[in-house]
């Protein structure tokens, strides 16, 4: 028979504080689709409301007029394909430093762990210079490579769920026959599933939502981003709010797919390790 748990004053009070959080974000997130779809007279005089009549001239506007579809594609490559290389790299360093003794290991792991210290930001110079030397500037490569370099985090998870896999599970591949990437790729990562969620989810949000590397390294209109379109309109908002809540609508749509999607294999991963047997 399971035993309810009662909660506590501290419980009770977290409950309540999430709660609210939860409903402050429903209301906003549902005043900004409701706000896409208000004329800007509309939204002078009807901020909170229901709109008087639905207009879909925002989004004609953003989406034909100013090419916004463009900046949504470049988003979805840049993204897709800096996660799937973040996971490649990441998995494989993570497997390497949990797995294997070596040389140096303890000076590799403190390298990471200085990695979550220090945000890009303090290195923004040099690293210009070299995507210049490279003629990286104002393409989809120089993006995902920059991206995949942010490797602290995802190989911090990954190391801290390899190290807990028995080994065990290693040895007997080894006496079967298996080479050591085929016990990485066959064995390791299926295993790793809940984990790779987990990282793939964070890192899209992250890099979905980047402002700051788009602006200084994609200058060309063509190249840029759903969030350099969204300053475009933010730049002048006097002129353009109505279509900043038809922008920031469009660029919200994906995380709230993927988020309901992979909802359970996220708290899964967020949870690997923490029950011991």
């Amino acid at each position: 028979m399971r035993i309810k748990k009662k909660q506590g004053p501290l419980g009770w009070t977290a409950t309540i504080l999430l709660t609210l959080y939860c409903l402050i974000a429903i209301f906003l997130i549902g005043n900004l689709i409701l706000s896409s779809f208000k004329t800007k007279m509309d939204l002078v005089y009807n901020t909170f409301g229901f709109p008087k009549s639905f207009t879909l001239g925002n989004y004609y506007k953003v989406l034909i007029k100013d090419d916004f579809i463009r900046y949504f594609y470049n988003s979805i490559v840049i993204t897709s394909l800096s996660i799937i290389s973040l996971l490649t790299v990441s998995s494989m360093a993570a497997y390497g430093i949990a797995r294997y003794k070596f040389k140096g290991k303890s000076i590799v792991e403190m390298y990471f762990l200085l990695g979550l210290m220090f945000p890009i930001q303090i290195a923004i110079l040099p690293i210009f210079i070299i995507l210049r030397n490279m003629h990286l500037l104002n393409t989809y490569s120089g993006m995902i490579l920059l991206y995949t370099a942010n490797l602290a985090f995802p190989v911090f998870i990954f190391s801290q769920f390899f190290r807990d896999l028995p080994a065990a599970l290693h040895e007997s591949a080894l006496m079967d026959g298996a080479g050591e990437f085929r016990i990485f790729s066959q064995i390791m990562m299926p295993l790793s599933r809940p984990v790779i969620f987990t990282v793939a989810l964070i890192s899209f949000v992250q890099i979905w939502n980047d402002f700051y590397l788009p602006l200084v390294f994609l200058t060309k209109r063509s190249i840029r981003t759903v969030t350099l379109g969204i300053y475009h309109y933010l730049s002048n908002f006097l002129a353009y709010w109505n279509y900043v809540f038809a922008a920031a609508t469009i660029a919200l749509v994906p995380i709230i797919i993927v988020f309901f999607i992979f909802s359970d294999q996220i708290i899964a991963g967020l949870v690997t390790g923490s029950i011991k047997e």
